[in-house]
């Protein structure tokens, strides 16, 4: 599967290749991100990243490769990964562009294939990944520049989420089971 698309962002263009070329930062924004580690720096990793593909959620385990490295113009990622059945193999690779001296245009290209049961519906999960990389990205370069502002924390959310849960079992079992916590 051929994928492809292309995004400005509101920074120079070292600054978007100092996030494209940082594996931490990148972890951030890719959906279903588990785990990485460094097995050589600027150069190789091991992800553990879960995709849901429907009802089906797999978990690959993936070598990285950062090639073809070209700063700060363009450069190429590679993975491979392993996981109940499947594998997937993606290259991509990506082009920084000047359009001024505070703004970049990242065009991108990436072939993905998936072996096993996941692979009839890779398809639009695929695309759906793609685009939540990319807004984190431009979102995280933007804020780091100081273009726009990161979005406020709602005060007390997870504190709310866990009394919201503790409500509901509390109505569907009867108060007994909320004070026996």
């Amino acid at each position: 599967m051929q994928l492809s698309g292309s995004t400005h962002i509101k920074a120079p263009r070292q600054k978007v290749w100092e996030f494209m070329t940082d594996p931490d930062a990148v972890a951030r924004c890719a959906p279903g991100v588990e785990s990485m580690e460094v097995i050589e720096p600027n150069k190789k990793f091991k992800v553990v990243v879960s995709v849901g593909f429907g009802t089906v959620k797999v978990r690959f385990n993936t070598d990285v490769e950062l090639a073809e490295l070209h700063p700060p113009a363009s450069g190429t990622i590679k993975a491979r990964g392993t996981g109940q059945g499947n594998t997937a193999n993606v290259v991509a690779s990506f082009t920084l562009s000047d359009v001024d001296h505070r703004a970049t245009e990242l065009a991108w290209t990436a072939d993905v294939s998936i072996v096993g049961m996941a692979m009839r519906l890779m398809s639009s999960v695929t695309q759906n990944l793609s685009a939540k990389f990319f807004e984190c990205m431009k979102a995280q370069v933007e804020i780091a520049e100081g273009v726009i502002e990161a979005p406020a924390a709602q005060p007390g959310f997870f504190s709310r989420l866990v009394q919201a849960i503790r409500d509901f079992f509390a109505r569907l079992f009867g108060s007994n089971s909320a004070e026996a916590r």
